[in-house]
């Protein structure tokens, strides 16, 4: 340790006289020499094992998103929380849980509630067009009673649950050997469960279950059925029964699911020519969870809830796949114009007019050079996407107008510069679009 720090010594001397002698601005052959003796002493000092350097890395399971990314991400937000708002919904943060009194007061029918959040699950998966989509809807009192039915033990209701519920990705006969060969079923039992869960359909299936010699004699089934039946009229009146699919082998896993419970699927995945489709499993879920507030009441008390979760991330990869297979190009920015100069010398007037723009509260953009050629200015907002361009020059400013240019079509106006702010405000009207 002491010969280490005696040679640190030496190296700090030495870079000391290395600057000193650049500072005192010696012949050029003076300093290699000097600083040939730095490096040899560097080389003897070696590499400092206490000192690391300083690797930046992202965080397991986040990921950095470039600006194309964000624009496409910020897209599907936007959807999914403008469909929330037309709804009526109210925006909360819950960063704690608080103790909150419910009262509800007066009847409602639980199975409205259950259809809005269907509905709005299909007006988000098709405002984002990612390709075709299906909604499967089950009860999970359909699902006890029916395992009731068909003679599975209480105490193998939820993982025989589990078994059903990978039907969507395996076949029915290796879910019936995992029944069996590992879960100790009876094979007749499961036998009976294939005949059920192997079944999809629309309202007639439900009216059709509803005469099921074994499930009407079970409550709960047929509690489930007549919710489900009443759920497709508000369906059908919503116009999105054609979207929805009563599928017996939709299971859901987490228990405190009490009622309808539902999932949409994509029927055909987008991919890039040559590709597989990417797999992305469900894309949204929910259902009703009567019981679940309740646990978090000292009194107990029962809580109608529905909810629904929307796959984002899942989305998301869905919707950045399809721009790349169709080579479509994504805005990174929601900017309106880009003010540009004709002539020289016209950076103040750029100044002041991108400055009345912005406190107008229009989307404004300069480039930052002093004399930028006007063929650049617009080659950059064909580029960026940037449907207007602003243009100053010398004959502009003496008629007092600003000539504004459409960058898709070329067409040029003159618009007189108090009237510039409306002109470009009803020109660019329409949603920030990522394409």
């Amino acid at each position: 340790m002491a010969e280490r720090a005696a040679l640190e010594e030496l190296v700090r001397l030495q870079g000391e006289r290395v600057r000193g002698l650049k500072q005192q601005k010696a012949s050029t052959e003076q300093i290699e020499e000097e600083v040939a003796k730095l490096l040899k002493l560097k080389a003897q000092l070696g590499p400092d094992e206490g000192k690391h350097k300083f690797v930046l890395k992202t965080p397991k399971g986040t990921r950095d998103y470039s600006p194309r990314q964000m624009a496409v991400r910020e897209k599907v937000f936007d959807v999914i929380i403008s469909c929330f708002k037309r709804h009526g919904a109210e925006v909360i943060d819950t960063p704690v849980f608080e103790l909150k009194d419910f009262d509800i007061a007066g009847q409602f029918d639980p199975m409205i509630p259950d259809a809005e959040c269907l509905k709005i699950m299909c007006e988000i998966l098709s405002s984002l067009q990612i390709g075709d989509f299906l909604v499967k809807v089950n009860d999970r009192r359909v699902l006890d009673g029916m395992f009731a039915v068909c003679g599975v033990p209480d105490t193998k209701f939820r993982t025989i649950c589990s078994s059903v519920d990978k039907l969507d990705k395996v076949s029915w006969e290796e879910v019936k050997n995992e029944m069996v060969g590992e879960k100790g079923l009876a094979p007749e039992v499961a036998d009976l469960i294939g005949d059920y869960v192997q079944q999809h359909g629309g309202v007639s299936l439900v009216e059709q279950l509803l005469q099921d010699p074994k499930l009407s004699q079970n409550k709960q089934a047929l509690e489930g059925l007549g919710d489900l039946k009443l759920l497709f009229e508000y369906l059908t009146l919503f116009g999105i029964a054609d979207k929805i699919s009563f599928d017996l082998s939709l299971a859901r896993g987490l228990d405190y699911y009490t009622g309808v419970i539902y999932e949409a699927v994509l029927l055909q995945p987008l991919a890039r020519a040559g590709e597989e489709p990417l797999g992305v499993g469900s894309v949204a879920a929910g259902g009703r969870y009567d019981g679940l507030v309740g646990m978090f009441d000292p009194k107990g008390r029962k809580v109608p809830c529905v909810g629904l979760s929307i796959g984002v991330e899942r989305i998301f990869s869905i919707v950045e796949q399809r721009l790349e297979a169709l080579e479509e190009k994504v805005r990174t920015t929601e900017t309106q114009v880009l003010v540009a100069s004709a002539q020289k010398k016209l950076l103040e007037e750029r100044l002041k007019l991108v400055s009345e723009l912005w406190d107008a509260g229009i989307k404004a953009e300069l480039l930052y050079k002093k004399n930028p050629k006007l063929l650049n200015q617009l080659q950059y907002c064909e580029e960026a996407g940037i449907p207007l361009v602003a243009i100053i020059g010398e004959q502009e400013l003496k008629e007092g107008v600003i000539k504004l240019r459409s960058v898709a079509s070329r067409e040029e106006v003159d618009v007189r510069r108090g009237d510039l702010v409306e002109e470009i405000k009803r020109r660019t009207s329409q949603p920030f679009c990522i394409c």
